[in-house]
């Protein structure tokens, strides 16, 4: 029977992504390594969640681990992947570049030696809208230049779709690669600004208000995302037919290789959201507004023409809708 490796099952995407695929029926097997980048105890209640599948297996090991690696792939012997596991985080990435360049360049290196051995279907790989950096016309395009990354974690997502393209040239093997658009929602990251404004909030405490609250951001509901991603995974990437090597676009190829975003077409405003978290909890902010920080960008807006074009899908679920989602979801987890 067909087995879908997926890394980082424990994170956020992760767990989501994996529970569609344990409930249409798939045999998955998940890796992750646990780390402390932010509360474990939050990585192993959604690993619980998974356990109670009698299809999942999971595996402890870090991506870094050559050997592990490897050996995974070897025995294992996935037809398809779905690489998510990274090390995360904007401004985490300008203090501590090492655990970005072990989990997001080598670890990802790892990754695509074990699909070339494995001869995968298809691997999909997470991105990131960050990799458009200092661009600034807006809604970003796969078509767009991404040579401007504000961030060492940026630039380690823009090598992944580099690292996968040779690949998918040398060996044809089937590459996509999804580039979110700040994504949110249930089970969410305890470093996204939902998490924290959320918490802080209930807590009676001020949140700190980046970009003086003008900062622009395509938000984006995990369901979509997890829609999107499952529907790529089902439709591996091909040549483009329409490729011009003398006018190459960036998204596309001449071999198996695709560059999708995956974002909810419609930014909104830092003081917008805020609003929108007020209003789910029955309180208002104490706010304390401060620049913009090192490694951020202003502003992020999806084109998802092509992702539209290639599945059939594109994210819309409201952001008011999605954060009282979230709201319902934190105040059950965490009893407040």
């Amino acid at each position: 029977m067909s087995v879908i490796l997926v890394t980082g099952c424990a994170g956020f995407i992760g767990l989501h992504c994996a529970e569609r695929l344990l409930a249409r029926g798939e045999q998955v097997v998940g890796i992750d390594n646990l780390n402390a980048y932010y509360d474990p105890a939050l990585k192993e209640a959604r690993l619980a969640r998974l356990a109670a599948h009698p299809a999942f297996r999971f595996e402890r090991l870090d991506l870094a681990d050559r050997a592990g690696m490897a050996e995974l792939f070897a025995r294992v012997k996935p037809t398809r992947v779905l690489h998510l596991a990274a090390q995360a985080g904007v401004r985490y990435s300008i203090d501590q570049p090492h655990d970005y360049t072990d989990a997001n360049l080598l670890g990802f290196g790892h990754v695509l030696q074990g699909c070339r051995a494995a001869q995968v279907e298809h691997l999909v790989f997470a991105s990131s809208s960050s990799v458009y950096g200092g661009n600034a016309r807006l809604p970003y395009s796969e078509r767009d230049a991404v040579d401007h990354p504000v961030s060492y974690y940026a630039a380690t997502k823009k090598a992944n779709e580099v690292m996968a393209h040779s690949y998918a040239h040398l060996d044809g093997m089937p590459a996509t690669g999804l580039r979110f658009f700040t994504v949110y929602g249930p089970w969410g990251r305890p470093d996204m600004a939902l998490f924290k404004f959320t918490r802080a909030m209930l807590a009676g405490e001020p949140i700190d208000v980046y970009g003086h609250g003008r900062l622009v951001r395509d938000f984006t509901y995990i369901d979509d995302i997890v829609e999107g991603v499952l529907r790529v995974l089902d439709k591996p990437a091909t040549p483009d037919p329409a490729y011009d090597p003398m006018a190459p676009n960036p998204g596309t190829s001449s071999a198996p290789y695709r560059i999708f975003n995956i974002g909810n077409r419609q930014p909104t405003v830092l003081m917008d959201y805020i609003e929108a978290i007020e209003s789910a909890l029955g309180i208002t902010a104490d706010k304390r507004m401060l620049p913009i920080q090192p490694g951020d960008m202003h502003s992020t807006a999806a084109d998802t023409s092509a992702l539209a074009a290639w599945v059939g899908f594109a994210p819309a679920t409201p952001v008011r809708e999605g954060v009282a989602r979230f709201v319902r979801w934190y105040r059950e987890f965490y009893k407040v």
